[in-house]
């Protein structure tokens, strides 16, 4: 188990191995998927290393992060909420899923979240393509901007790829589209249309396209 308070050097560099190796972090040295979702306000990024969180939290003076990967054994885990500690964010933790129909409890603990935290925010997950894209979408929606717009933060130019798996989540928000034109407020149509299982059912992906990202890529 790691342990984000760090004991010794030991724990330290054992975390940095497995984030880099085995979390495969060290892609994440160079590339960090960072974007602006609502500037001054919110910023999506793939799962930061120290030293990147640190220099975001300076220049973009962050408050708060969301962890949409949840609380993991892993190096990555263990390096950010020590740094975030650290740093004096606020570090919460929001599992969503990238290859299944967003759940509604999920979507409505993060409606009541996003209205209590403290701005500048971070979010990410993995690699920043797909669930940060999801949650991103979705912040867009509570702050009443249209679904066009949110619909884009789900693009290839962040690694997303609609025709694998992951395109579950594009057809989450198509479903809203088609259904309602967009005139009808997000929340209220997730709570009294919505349907997972339908939802779920009904999603196709192409193989080639899923290959890629969960064996090449290793989405989570």
């Amino acid at each position: 188990m790691f342990d984000s308070s760090f004991p010794n050097r030991r724990n330290y560099h054992i975390a940095w191995l497995n984030s880099l190796f085995v979390d495969h972090a060290i892609f994440r040295l160079l590339w960090s998927n960072f974007q602006t979702v609502i500037p001054g306000k919110v910023y999506r990024s793939n799962h930061p290393t120290p030293t990147r969180l640190l220099n975001l939290t300076k220049k973009y003076h962050l408050k708060t992060i969301i962890n949409l990967r949840g609380k993991r054994n892993c190096g990555s885990d263990a390096l950010s909420r020590h740094i975030s500690h650290k740093l004096n964010l606020k570090h919460y933790d929001l599992p969503f899923e990238s290859r299944g129909a967003p759940h509604i409890d999920r979507i409505l603990n993060l409606a009541n979240i996003y209205k209590t935290i403290e701005f500048p925010l971070l979010i990410h997950c993995k690699s920043g393509a797909d669930r940060a894209g999801l949650v991103s979408a979705l912040i867009l929606l509570f702050e009443n901007y249209d679904i066009h717009s949110a619909m884009r933060q789900l693009s290839w130019k962040y690694g997303h790829f609609k025709y694998s798996r992951t395109g579950i989540l594009d057809a989450f928000f198509t479903q809203y589209l088609q259904q309602t034109h967009g005139k009808v407020k997000f929340l209220y149509w997730l709570q009294s249309q919505y349907n997972e299982k339908q939802l779920k059912d009904s999603f196709k992906s192409k193989k080639i396209s899923s290959f890629i990202t969960d064996n090449i890529l290793h989405r989570e």
